[in-house]
């Protein structure tokens, strides 16, 4: 098995030949359950490793009397308590800056990212300089499987900031061989930017979130270009769902003539490219000898057979400043078995990472995800580039609208039937109604980064009513 040792090591002179399919054939094709028998002795060495060196995965696994020894099968790994965002930033409020989960002295730490901080306290992440290099190692693997090539010019049209997803596609693009064109994205009139500079450098493959993607396709036609004839082959995503739901995939395939490919996890546990598609087609593979993956039933963190649905959790392989032992994501997914007819024996996820446990919300007892209305309301032929989804509650019931943007050559006339057939077919997939309003073109602001596009009034209206304000109740829709 190519390069698999612990810590791992990497001969950075390596690179396949350019029709080579694989980075590593015999790791990424040999039998599942070969592979599995390896990673269950590379769990095993990663958890002693982090009880010898960190305090915090040493207090919390004692308290639940679990001892890296006595892991002898998936099963046993699969009582090892999981860890929570929370948890980690409590930790590194108690033991600044980069928590007791580091395993590294921190004169080795060479390399600083990060979370926001938008929803509490930033998460810093602590990369040693082997660290780095192996994460540079991974997403070049990865983005070979893609059939991105030394020949190729990528684009980086993300923030190049604290933003781990930039970093992880600039260095493995880098290590790969490709020319790197670390444009970035959030600047006023950038965009356009973006699309001239794609046209003059021969840009061929695009990096950046589904969001953005469309947003390139709206100004391009702006700036008098044709999004097919600027020369794009392929574009790769993460940072939201979008590159696995097919109105969205669609649209992007259409507009560039390009191939399109999915990718992503958590920042947390980079190389977040460990989901990562390896062909045209909706869904990502989880690179199982990266970072091992299980999806889990939400309530008992066990792993659901494959077919089901569950949330998943991650165990990073290679990672020796900050390693990441059973992190819960929140996401929700899908997977499939491993199947040679794939040709990477790597378990599946058929529709990519489709949102998270918290952001579904409910509406008259039916479980409804912002990425189901995504793919009806943009599949639309008379969409006109952006929506947005509100929530409200009237006197006594919660109502669900989405207003729709519109395409310029829908007539005054039959806008309301437009957004009636919508409507309809909204209410048939999601089991209730919902009252899409027409929208003008360009009402919305357009995002370079992720999409926002939920708006729950609800806490609002219970604000309102505690202070004795009935009158508000009315609904809007």
């Amino acid at each position: 098995m190519e390069q698999w040792a612990w810590p791992p090591r990497y001969d950075e002179r390596y690179r396949p030949l350019a029709s080579q399919r694989e980075w590593f054939p015999g790791r990424e094709t040999m039998p599942a359950d070969q592979r599995d028998e390896l990673i269950l002795d590379r769990l095993r060495e990663v958890m002693a490793y982090a009880w010898e060196r960190s305090p915090f995965y040493r207090r919390k696994w004692d308290e639940a009397g679990i001892h890296p020894s006595s892991i002898r099968s998936f099963e046993d790994f699969e009582q090892v308590p999981v860890v929570r965002k929370e948890e980690l930033r409590a930790d590194q409020a108690a033991h600044e800056p980069f928590g007791s989960y580091l395993c590294v002295p921190t004169d080795e730490v060479k390399h600083v990212n990060g979370t926001s901080g938008t929803t509490g306290r930033p998460t810093a992440f602590g990369i040693s300089e082997p660290d780095w290099r192996s994460i540079a190692n991974a997403h070049a693997r990865i983005m070979w499987g893609m059939g991105i090539r030394p020949d190729d010019t990528v684009l980086i049209a993300s923030p190049l900031s604290l933003y781990w997803g930039s970093w992880g596609a600039y260095i493995g693009a880098e290590r790969l061989g490709a020319r790197v064109f670390p444009f970035g994205a959030g600047a006023p009139g950038q965009t356009a930017r973006t699309v001239r500079w794609m046209k003059q450098m021969g840009v061929t493959v695009f990096y950046g979130t589904p969001s953005y993607a469309l947003r390139v396709i709206e100004v391009a036609k702006q700036e008098g270009f044709d999004p097919a004839e600027l020369g794009l082959r392929k574009l790769f995503f993460s940072g939201e769902p979008g590159a696995s739901i097919p109105s969205i995939r669609s649209r992007i395939i259409e507009a560039f003539a390009a191939e399109v490919y999915d990718s992503g996890s958590m920042a947390e546990v980079s190389p977040w490219m460990h989901l990562g598609a390896a062909s045209n087609e909706p869904g990502v593979l989880c690179w199982q000898d990266l970072v091992y993956t299980e999806v889990c039933d939400p309530a008992t963190l066990r792993r659901v057979p494959y077919g089901e649905e569950g949330t998943p959790v991650y165990t990073t392989l290679e990672r020796t400043s900050q390693p990441m032992i059973r992190l819960l994501s929140g996401d929700l997914t899908r997977w499939e078995a491993p199947s040679e007819e794939r040709g990477r024996t790597y378990p599946f996820l058929p529709h990519g990472i489709y949102g998270r446990i918290d952001d579904m919300f409910t509406v008259r007892g039916e479980n409804i995800y912002p990425s189901a209305i995504d793919d009806i309301v943009m599949a639309d032929p008379g969409y006109g580039g952006e929506h947005r989804i509100v929530i409200s509650r009237g006197l006594a019931m919660d109502t669900l609208a989405v207003q729709v943007e519109h395409s310029a050559d829908i007539a005054d006339a039959a806008r309301q039937s437009w957004a009636d057939r919508i409507s309809e077919r909204l209410r048939v997939v999601l089991g209730v109604r919902a009252h899409v309003v027409p929208i003008p073109p360009y009402t919305f602001e357009r995002t370079e980064f992720k999409a926002r596009r939920v708006i729950d009034d609800r806490e609002l209206l219970r604000s309102i009513t505690t202070n004795n304000n009935p009158t508000a109740l009315g609904g809007t829709w």
